[in-house]
């Protein structure tokens, strides 16, 4: 009987901590993104400090990759790309340690949020969210000539009709005409 309940007292102590999530709030409607801080926590943790500056008010989804766009390149994949505020382009945190996909067990699946990046290591306030699985988005994927592939921090619960309306909008090659506006970013209670 007293293991029993010395087990009953442990149990709240063993559950995971709960995930948090962010409410991207579109003119189009809202995205619900449930994050991943135990998996990559570097990349989480820049995310939700750009969230808590209020740096993705007012801020802009501003490209759309599809299959018909990227004439150029061998490797296809399927985002819609967001970032800061316009005014606030110029007033990034300092670039993140690139936290891989071969480290942190997250893949590029349908839903998967990413940090933007040009090499490793400059990731900073630019994210993408993924339509359909995009394997060659992870650590060895051909997409990035390096290879290193782009640091996943969460996934889309509710909303991903919303990531496919800003997904299919007007665009001038990749960039979206006009962008599709980002009220705001907030964290959920």
């Amino acid at each position: 009987m007293k293991w029993l309940l010395l087990g009953l007292l442990l149990v709240p102590f063993a559950l995971p901590s709960a995930k948090p999530k962010v409410v991207i709030e579109t003119t189009l409607g809202d995205i619900t993104v449930e994050l991943e801080p135990d998996k990559a926590p570097v990349t989480t943790k820049n995310f939700l400090r750009y969230v808590d500056a209020g740096r993705y008010e007012d801020a802009r989804f501003h490209r759309t990759v599809t299959m018909d766009n990227q004439p150029d390149k061998k490797i296809k994949i399927e985002v819609i790309q967001g970032g800061v505020n316009p005014k606030f382009e110029k007033m990034d945190y300092p670039a993140i340690k690139l936290e891989r996909t071969n480290k942190t067990g997250l893949k590029h699946l349908d839903g998967t949020i990413s940090m933007a990046r040009d090499g490793a290591d400059t990731a900073t306030s630019d994210f993408f969210i993924c339509i359909g699985d995009q394997p060659e988005l992870d650590f060895g994927g051909k997409r990035n000539p390096d290879g290193q592939g782009f640091a996943a921090f969460g996934h889309v619960v509710k909303g991903m009709e919303i990531v496919k309306k800003i997904q299919g909008q007007p665009s001038k090659e990749q960039s979206l005409t006009p962008p599709i506006t980002i009220k705001n970013i907030r964290l959920m209670k």
